[in-house]
C-alpha cells in the first residue's frame, strides 16, 4: 500500500487545529497593521465642561467648568457632535467635595447613576453609549444626593470613540470658551456687480424675525459696510434697540485712545437716540435707539454714504423703518475721517453676543436687497454668499445655517440643531421686483 495514500483521522484534527491558529495569527497581525494607521490620541476627546455646558440659575459654568453644583432643581446640558456611528465610552472629570454624592447623567435613552466618593478631582468612568448617525449629543446631568452644600464639581466630558472622527466638534481647551459659548456667527455677503462698485450711495434691506427667535441677546444686522453695521438687538426681556455703529480708522480696542483728528463725528441724530463710543471689537462711534420691535413683522434698513473728496471724509448715515406702521426714524449721521467712499463689502449677519443663551437657536430672513446710486438708478440684490465666523470656521460649533426661502435669504444659529449647512455656499433668491418706494425729501432730518 502506498503510504500517502492512506492518513490516520488523528493527523486530520491536528491539520484543522494548526490552520486554525495560522488564520488567528495571521488575522491578529493584519488586525495590528490596520490599527498602526490609527491615532489612539484621536480616540479620547476631553470635552471642557467651560466651553460646552449650560446649567441653570442659581449654579453656573465658569471657564474651569461646573464648580460647585448646589441645587437639586439644576440640570447640566453638555454638548458635542459627531459625524460616525458607533459606541462610544462616557467619562467625568469630576469631584465630591464632601465625599459620597451621586449624580445622574442620561443621554438619549440612556441613564446612568453615579456615586462619587473621591473628594479630589479623578476620571470617574460613566458608561458606554451608542450613536446612530451623525449629529449632536446632549448629555445632561444633575444631583441626587449629597452631603453637605455640593453635589459635585466637573470639568470636563470624556469621550472615548471606538473609531476614529475627523468631524468631531466641540470647544477645545485653549481656545475662547467666552466665543464658543456665545456660538457661531454667520453671514450673507452681497456681491455688488462690477459696474456698480465704488458707485452705491443707498443700501436698503428688509429683515423679519420669526416668531420665537428673538432670543435675549441676539444681534439682527442688515446693513454692513467696510466701516460699520446697522441693525437691531434683544438687549434684555423688556429693552429691544436699533444700533448703528461706525468704526473709526485708529485701530485700538479703547476708543479714550482715538486721537481727535480721527474720531467719529456725529453730525446729527433722531430724538430718543443715544449716541456714544464703543470699543473691545476695534473703537468708534455708536448710536441706538430703543425701540420695541416685534417678531413676526417687517423692518427696513435704509443707509447712505456721501463721500467728501476734498476733506477725504465720509458721511454716513442710517434710517430705520416700522414697515407696519409705514413710518421712518432717523437714527444717526456719522462723518468719518480719512477715507472719502461710497459703500463697499455690503453684508447681513445673524450673531449671539450673550454666552448664557448660547444653547438657543434663532433665526432671521432677509429680503428685498436694493442698492442706488447718487443719480438714483436701483438695482435689486438677489445673490448672496452665506459664510461664518471663526468658531465655525474652527469647527467648534456647527449648528448654523443659511439659504434661501422663496424671495428671502435666512440665517440661522445656535441651539445645536443638527441639519447644518456647509459654509461659503452662494445662493440665489427670488427677486421680488418691489424697489422700496422711499421719499427722500421727506426722510426725518432729527
Amino acid at each position: 500500500m502506498n503510504r500517502y495514500s492512506c492518513y490516520h483521522p488523528k493527523m486530520k484534527k491536528t491539520i484543522i487545529i494548526c490552520l486554525s491558529l495560522l488564520f488567528i495569527v495571521v488575522s491578529s497581525r493584519f488586525a495590528i497593521a490596520q490599527n498602526a494607521h490609527i491615532d489612539t490620541s484621536k480616540l479620547r476627546h476631553t470635552i471642557p465642561l467651560g466651553g460646552n455646558a449650560w446649567v441653570s440659575a442659581p449654579d453656573t459654568i465658569t471657564d474651569g467648568g461646573l464648580i460647585g453644583l448646589k441645587s437639586p432643581k439644576s440640570t447640566v446640558n453638555i454638548y458635542f457632535r459627531l459625524s460616525v456611528p458607533q459606541d462610544i465610552q462616557l467619562a467625568l472629570v469630576a469631584r465630591a467635595p464632601q465625599g459620597n454624592s451621586t449624580l445622574q447623567l442620561s443621554t438619549g435613552k440612556n441613564t446612568f447613576v453615579k456615586k462619587l466618593s473621591n473628594t479630589t478631582f479623578d476620571t470617574i468612568s460613566v458608561g458606554k453609549v451608542h450613536v446612530t448617525g451623525p449629529g449632536y449629543l446632549k448629555v445632561s446631568l444633575k444631583g441626587i444626593s449629597k452631603i453637605g452644600a455640593v453635589y459635585a464639581d466637573v470639568s470636563d466630558l470624556v469621550v472615548t470613540l471606538q473609531k476614529p472622527d475627523n468631524d468631531i466638534a466641540y470647544v477645545t481647551k485653549g481656545s475662547s470658551f467666552h466665543f464658543g459659548r456665545r456660538g457661531p456667527s454667520v453671514h450673507l455677503r452681497y456681491p455688488v456687480a462690477a459696474d456698480k462698485e465704488n458707485k452705491v450711495k443707498w443700501f436698503y434691506n428688509e429683515i423679519i424675525v420669526p416668531k420665537g427667535q428673538d432670543v435675549i441677546g441676539s444681534y439682527f444686522m442688515a446693513d454692513g459696510f467696510g466701516e460699520g453695521y446697522f441693525g437691531m438687538q434683544v438687549n434684555s426681556a423688556t429693552e429691544r434697540r436699533v444700533l448703528f455703529s461706525v468704526w473709526s480708522p485708529f485701530n485700538t480696542e479703547d476708543p479714550k485712545n482715538i486721537p481727535d483728528s480721527m474720531r467719529i463725528k456725529l453730525v446729527k441724530s433722531g430724538s430718543n437716540v443715544h449716541i456714544g463710543e464703543f470699543g473691545n471689537e476695534g473703537s468708534g462711534g455708536q448710536s441706538y435707539m430703543r425701540f420695541p420691535w416685534k417678531a413676526g413683522q417687517a423692518y427696513a434698513f435704509l443707509l447712505s454714504a456721501e463721500p467728501d473728496n476734498t476733506k477725504h471724509t465720509t458721511t454716513y448715515t442710517a434710517y430705520f423703518k416700522d414697515v407696519t406702521a409705514d413710518k421712518w426714524f432717523l437714527i444717526a449721521s456719522f462723518t468719518r475721517p480719512q477715507k472719502a467712499t461710497y459703500l463697499t463689502h455690503l453684508y447681513s449677519f445673524v450673531e449671539n453676543f450673550e454666552p448664557e443663551n448660547g444653547d438657543k437657536i434663532r433665526k432671521a430672513y432677509f429680503t428685498n436687497q436694493w442698492i442706488g446710486d447718487s443719480e438714483n438708478n436701483w438695482q435689486e440684490l438677489t445673490h448672496a454668499i452665506y459664510t461664518g465666523d471663526a468658531t465655525a470656521n474652527a469647527n467648534y460649533r456647527k449648528d448654523y445655517g443659511g439659504g434661501k426661502e422663496g424671495d428671502k435669504f435666512f440665517l440661522q444659529n445656535g441651539g445645536f440643531f443638527n441639519n447644518y449647512v456647509p459654509l461659503k455656499t452662494p445662493y440665489d433668491r427670488n427677486a421680488t421686483k418691489q424697489k422700496p418706494v422711499i421719499d427722500f425729501e421727506k426722510l426725518p432730518n432729527k
